[in-house]
């Protein structure tokens, strides 16, 4: 393998600043395939140089099938780099891509997507629906920091090399699962802080029911009557009515009462 460094830091964080189109020409074929390719690709003409065959082959490779989280992205692209940047077999980086960039997804997914981004916006959302400014700026910031982070994901992944595939592919899980219960035990924090249901006791009354026990049961909380026998009693349709409008009328005097 060879240890002659072409790529210099600013062509590092230059890699970290263009995977920001990972998803550019995503499509449904080979997902994020594409942007991957461009992403990288200035990198890989810098290190194969006049050798148009190796980077063909290169282009080749990285235009087959890809779908991974594009915050980390730049961690995989970086190892990638450092490996063809030692002369590592294609076959060798084709293979780690493959290996490596779904455990990538499933870490980001859980760390990003269901933990710091809904942990943000609830919080964020907080302070916008109280007028405060601070809303959207806590918001734009913190995206803007997992942004600039892609930077340092990249620099990692190209100075760590081979020595992070262990590291990943051994505690991928781990990490996954830690993100998604943290995320789950704070959104629940979140919805008991912010989150207020009344619920409406229900309290029935069956049987004994009468214009002169009415008011009574009502007045006790009973929001449910069984009124049969106080209807079908006589005159069913006539007894209809007047319970309705005694419902009616009980109703209007006692409106603020049963908002509360």
């Amino acid at each position: 393998m060879s240890e002659s460094k072409k790529l210099t830091k600013h062509d590092i964080t230059m890699l970290g600043i263009r995977s920001s189109f990972l998803q550019a020409s995503f499509n449904y074929e080979r997902m994020q395939a594409c942007g991957f390719l461009w992403s990288m690709l200035p990198v890989l003409k810098k290190i194969h140089g006049d050798d148009k065959e190796a980077l063909s082959l290169a282009m080749t490779d990285n235009l087959e099938f890809i779908n991974t989280h594009p915050n980390l992205v730049g961690f995989l692209m970086g190892l990638m780099m450092s490996l063809e940047e030692g002369g590592a077999d294609h076959d060798t980086i084709k293979g780690l891509k493959l290996a490596l960039f779904g455990p990538i997804a499933g870490i980001g997914d859980a760390i990003f997507w269901f933990t710091i981004l809904p942990i943000v916006a609830g919080i964020s959302c907080s302070f916008a629906s109280q007028g405060s400014i601070l809303g959207p700026i806590i918001f734009f910031l913190v995206y803007l920091t997992i942004w600039i982070l892609r930077i340092v994901w990249t620099h990692l992944g190209y100075n760590l090399g081979t020595k992070s595939i262990d590291i990943i592919t051994e505690n991928s899980d781990t990490i996954a699962n830690a993100a998604t219960i943290l995320g789950i035990t704070v959104i629940g924090a979140l919805i008991a802080s912010y989150v207020s249901i009344n619920l409406l006791p229900v309290i029935e009354v069956d049987g004994g029911i009468s214009k002169n026990t009415m008011d009574l049961a009502l007045d006790a909380g009973a929001n449910i009557l069984v009124m049969g026998s106080a209807i079908f009693n006589g005159e069913a349709k006539e007894n209809a009515m007047m319970y309705q409008n005694r419902l009616e009328a009980y109703e209007h005097e006692h409106s603020a009462d049963l908002r509360r």
